[in-house]
C-alpha cells in the first residue's frame, strides 16, 4: 500500500510545482504584455507624428507617398515608418490586424473604418479627430469624428502588437 500513496505524494508535488511554474509563466507574460504595450504606444505615437506631417499632400488613388495618398496607403505608410508593417488595402488591414477596437476604445493610433465594405479608413490622433486622405480632388486633412463618422463607422484595429 506504499506504492499508492508514493504516487500521491508525487502527484501532489508534481501539481505544486506545475502551479508554480504557472504562476510564474503568468508573471512573465503580465511582463511581457507591458513591454510589448509600451512598444506598441511608441510606435502609435510616431505613426501619428508621421501621419500630421503629411497634412496638406494630395489625395491619388493607389498613392502611397510620399507627397500624395490614398486612405489605406496613408496608414500603411505611417505605421511602416513605425516598423510595423501592413497589406495595401482597407478590407486587407482591418482582416491582417487582429488586435479589433470599439468606437469608444480607441486610443492614438489605431486604425478606423468606415462605411459597409470598410473601403475608408484614417488614423485616429486622440480627442475625437482623425487624420486621413479624403478622396480624389482633396488633401490629407486632420478632421472632427462627428456623427456623420460615427454613423459609418465599421471597425477599429490597433496595429504594432
Amino acid at each position: 500500500m506504499a506504492a499508492p500513496a508514493e504516487a500521491a505524494n508525487a502527484r501532489t508535488a508534481s501539481s505544486t510545482t506545475s502551479a508554480r511554474t504557472a504562476a510564474a509563466a503568468s508573471v512573465s507574460a503580465a511582463r511581457i504584455s507591458a513591454s510589448r504595450k509600451a512598444r506598441q504606444k511608441k510606435r502609435a505615437d510616431y505613426a501619428v507624428k508621421y501621419a500630421y506631417k503629411q497634412i496638406g499632400d494630395r489625395y491619388r488613388y493607389g498613392g502611397t507617398g510620399p507627397g500624395s495618398w490614398d486612405c489605406s496607403g496613408l496608414a500603411g505608410g505611417s505605421w511602416r515608418k513605425a516598423g510595423v508593417k501592413l497589406p495595401r488595402t482597407t478590407q486587407q488591414i482591418y482582416r491582417a490586424v487582429k488586435y479589433k477596437v470599439s468606437w469608444k476604445g480607441a486610443v492614438k493610433g489605431d486604425l478606423l473604418f468606415f462605411y459597409g465594405g470598410r473601403s475608408h479608413m484614417g488614423i485616429y490622433v486622440g480627442k475625437g479627430y482623425m487624420i486621413h486622405a479624403p478622396s480624389s480632388g482633396k488633401r490629407v486633412k486632420k478632421v472632427k469624428l462627428n456623427g456623420y463618422y460615427k454613423r459609418n463607422f465599421h471597425g477599429a484595429v490597433r496595429p504594432g502588437y
